[in-house]
């Protein structure tokens, strides 16, 4: 992955889960809902197997994901973080918007 990937792929990230963090924050009125919801999305991202398979082998689908998540790549890391800081913004952003008054929802 050359530099402009990686700086596109951060971007990227980030604005995509600001933007839904942010519409989810105004429909359900919570300011921390989707940095809640996150990592379970990474590790929907990390994994490669159906996700019933976390309800049938629980032990053995978590350990295998775990397993993955440690060998991931620095510049995967830095990716999956830059939209984890991009939930944690628009949680940010919405608590302002509601404290100066702007009442969505």
């Amino acid at each position: 992955m050359n530099i402009v990937q990686f700086a596109v792929s951060i971007l990227l990230f980030f604005v995509l889960f600001f933007g839904i963090s942010f519409l989810l924050n105004m429909i359900l009125r919570s300011s921390w809902i989707m940095s809640f919801i996150y990592p379970v999305i990474v590790l929907f991202i990390v994994d490669d197997f159906p996700w019933t398979r976390y309800f049938s082998e629980p032990s053995n689908a978590f350990s295998t994901v775990f397993n993955e998540l440690t060998r991931l790549s620095v510049v995967d890391v830095v990716i999956l973080s830059s939209g984890f800081i991009g939930t944690i913004a628009a949680g940010i952003v919405i608590r302002k918007l509601r404290k100066s008054g702007y009442q969505m929802f």
